[in-house]
């Protein structure tokens, strides 16, 4: 009888401990290479992660903004004529305005024929496009604008040559401080500045505007009286509802002739705006990351053909081709995920740098976050399966011979 055939020997299977353990080992060996391509992973993850980061920051910043500004301010303005021509508001228009169910504040600014000028010798055409508008008591309250110096017109000074300065025209004629002493020549005569605005989010109008007292302004310019924008604060839940019948309600017999608007919409349209050129930013970030990606294939091809004597003996010693695959693998994978989470961590500081510059919330999704590592992963599993499997192919004699 012939000897029983030996069963045949099976191979050793490798732990995931010993896979990752093997992987590391061949990034170890070669320091300087793997900071390299993993540094072309990080600035492609860091990219995408710091433009939305930044974006989502910027996002919260307007929203922050509209909260404290609110979305419910309306403005009424009057357009044009069927032919073109200029039009005015009624006289009524505000206590019209003021009648609808839901407004909650009115105020309005009439625009005068008047320039401001930092003193009396300054050439009439350098106006620097300031505006002088008339303007009512009851303006910062209904429009969310802030004094940050002096005060705001009254009963007393709105009668009288008193102008407040919106913020950029405090620059332009070189007023910081409001009080007695600061003065502007306004419409041939002087007027004393008695406060100055903060930067108007919803009327950036304002902040190139030297405004003055409604009373004032007919006694000292010759104001007609005629509003040029009306501010309508309205209950959050009547918006829509206001929205439709204003400029019927300001203009009855022409309302095709009023202009109506929502400027919390202007910043919803910056923002679109923003968006559209983070998609830009995106796809930058998408070339840098495929970049990075090819990087790593690179490093592991050039790994497989230095490391040819390496891959024969562990065939010689028993290994087999998927566990040279998986070591390759492994490699591939673990050199992108180095560049991907060091690219998160960039990204975060990037956006937290960005966001405290600019004075916005730090906003980073963990979607994104989550994203960029699991893309890292998906490229480094691309990026390392063509050398993983030429790895794999390589005969023990032919790989042995290459010593």
């Amino acid at each position: 009888m012939s000897a029983p055939t030996p069963p045949r020997p099976e191979p050793a299977r490798l732990s995931p401990a010993d896979v990752l353990r093997t992987g590391g080992s061949g990034l170890r060996s070669r320091p300087m290479r793997v900071f390299l391509s993993a540094l072309g992973i990080a600035i492609g993850i860091a990219a995408v992660i710091g433009v939305v980061g930044i974006s989502t920051s910027s996002q919260e910043e307007l929203n922050r903004k509209l909260a404290a500004l609110g979305t419910n301010l309306l403005t009424a303005a009057p357009g044009k004529t069927f032919d073109g021509g200029a039009t005015h508001l009624p006289d009524a228009a505000v206590d019209m305005v003021r009648g609808i169910d839901g407004v909650a504040s009115v105020s309005a600014i009439g625009k005068t024929g008047a320039k401001a000028y930092r003193n009396d010798h300054v050439p009439r055409a350098e106006t620097g496009g300031i505006s002088v508008y008339a303007a009512r008591t009851d303006l910062p309250e209904t429009v969310a604008v802030d004094v940050v110096d002096g005060r705001w017109l009254d009963a007393a000074t709105e009668r009288h040559p008193a102008v407040v300065l919106g913020w950029k025209t405090a620059q332009r004629l070189g007023v910081f401080e409001a009080g007695p002493e600061a003065q502007v020549w306004l419409g041939g005569r002087w007027f004393t500045v008695v406060g100055l605005l903060a930067a108007g989010e919803l009327a950036p109008e304002l902040d190139s505007a030297a405004l003055i007292g409604w009373p004032a302004a007919g006694k000292e310019l010759g104001f007609d009286g005629h509003a040029t924008t009306i501010y309508t604060r309205v209950d959050d839940a009547s918006v829509t509802d206001v929205q439709e019948i204003l400029g019927a309600t300001v203009n009855p017999q022409n309302p095709n002739e009023v202009t109506v608007s929502r400027p919390s919409d202007a910043l919803a349209a910056k923002q679109a705006a923003d968006d559209a050129l983070s998609g830009l930013l995106l796809g930058l970030g998408a070339v840098a990351l495929l970049v990075g990606g090819i990087g790593v294939a690179n490093t592991m091809v050039i790994s497989v053909l230095e490391r040819r004597a390496e891959i024969g003996l562990r065939r010689s010693l028993g290994a087999t081709r998927g566990q040279i695959r998986t070591q390759f693998l492994c490699e591939s994978l673990l050199l992108s995920a180095i560049g991907g989470v060091g690219g998160v961590a960039l990204g975060i500081a990037v956006t937290a740098g960005y966001a405290g510059y600019q004075g916005w919330p730090t906003v980073v999704p963990p979607w994104a976050m989550a994203g960029g590592v699991g893309a890292t992963l998906l490229i480094g599993a691309l990026a390392g399966f063509y050398p993983a499997v030429r790895a794999a192919r390589l005969p023990p004699t032919e790989a042995l011979a290459a010593t």
